[in-house]
């Protein structure tokens, strides 16, 4: 009992915050920049799958207006929302009796790809993912770009929440609109056309860092230019290696709610419709499998660039043990002849010089051709 008492504790002040007047849909954000405009990037009623007029003004409906014509004539509401705050949410949330938790996932972002229920609603988060062109691979390029769009999807509504910079929605609400006969199957068509964007997204960016692994692959078992190192290659690997990381984060948990769209019957989801989850559960499990390839091929090329260093210092470490063992043949017999003693063999002799110079340069050649035929010079 005290577990439910402190459960109800920190659910209340929510819904005390949550459920205020709706002329909040608007209201001022002091921390918002006053020239800004509002989150509500696009508001539309669609009906028998062809959209209503907008305002009588030619602007965008308010949300209020919205489900105003969905209660009074049918149909459902389509609201997409840009990072807003708390206070341009709160009413949005309690005209559709949004659930706290849910609304708080969606103001404050950073959430992981998921599927949850909350009474007569669907909250699904989806991790967008865009490719960062660059002309060259670098240990400090930015590969994927990631942002995140939040779906409330109940019976009459569609809320969209849109975290970052990428990942617009216009196209794509635009192109819905030119097949009406998806829209007239309602919200779920429009949670399956942005599951299918976000997917598709996703095998767009696999292809383009395919190409920049099998670059990497190449440049790793290529011989190095002349002044380049393999430490860089290592960098450049490192990288692209976290940028990977990065996108398998993106893709491996979203398998999981779309198998379940595409498996279990949902109230909210039409039958025909959840036929085509299948279809983005089939191409998201393919660039999942893709991703876990990547991660394991780099992981192959960092350790093979890894051992061809090695094998770099194990050569200059040969050549330089070689040099030192050809030099070790003068300075051992002029040591031994630099020595202060006044019996010792040949000191007098005539021929001793020249003799001792040629024997010098003989047994280095010896060594160096040695060495040479072994693989060490």
């Amino acid at each position: 009992m005290s577990m439910i008492r402190d459960l109800r504790a920190v659910v209340r002040p929510s819904l005390r915050k949550i459920n205020t007047p709706y002329n909040t849909y608007n209201s001022y954000d002091p921390t918002r920049d006053p020239s800004a405009s509002s989150a509500v990037v696009d508001c539309a009623v669609y009906r028998d799958g062809r959209r209503l007029r907008d305002a009588t003004d030619g602007a965008v409906l308010t949300p209020r207006e919205a489900m105003r014509e969905v209660r009074d004539g049918g149909g459902f509401a389509w609201i997409g929302l840009h990072e807003p705050t708390e206070a341009e949410f709160a009413g949005i949330a309690a005209e559709f009796g949004l659930h706290p938790l849910a609304v708080e996932d969606a103001v404050h972002a950073h959430q992981r790809p998921k599927l949850e229920r909350y009474d007569d609603t669907l909250f699904t988060v989806f991790k967008t993912i865009h490719y960062v062109e660059h002309a060259e691979l670098t240990a400090t390029s930015e590969v994927v770009e990631t942002g995140e769009v939040m779906c409330f999807t109940g019976h009459d509504f569609v809320i969209t929440v849109r975290h970052g910079g990428k990942g617009s929605l216009r196209n794509l609400r635009h192109r819905m609109e030119g097949e009406p006969e998806l829209l007239v199957k309602g919200p779920s068509a429009v949670l399956h056309a942005i599951a299918d964007h976000v997917v598709d997204g996703y095998i767009a960016v696999a292809d383009a860092v395919e190409v920049d692994i099998d670059q990497i692959e190449i440049d790793v078992f290529s011989p190095p230019a002349k002044g380049s190192t393999r430490g860089a290659d290592t960098g450049r690997i490192y990288q692209l290696k976290r940028e990977v990381l990065e996108f398998k984060r993106a893709v491996t948990p979203l398998l999981r709610p779309m198998q379940l769209l595409s498996e279990r019957p949902m109230r909210l989801v039409d039958p025909d419709i959840q036929k085509y989850f299948r279809d983005v559960a089939d191409h998201l499990a393919r660039v999942q499998e893709q991703v876990v390839g990547f991660d394991e091929l780099l992981n192959s090329i960092l350790q093979a660039s890894l051992a061809q260093a090695t094998v770099a210092q194990n050569e200059d470490m040969r050549k330089i043990t070689s040099w030192a063992a050809i030099v070790a043949v003068p300075t051992a017999v002029c040591g031994i002849y630099g020595m202060n003693f006044d019996h010792m063999p040949e000191l007098h002799w005539r021929y001793g010089y020249p003799m001792v110079l040629a024997g010098i340069i003989g047994v280095c050649l010896a060594i160096h051709r040695t060495l040479k035929r072994n693989g060490w010079l």
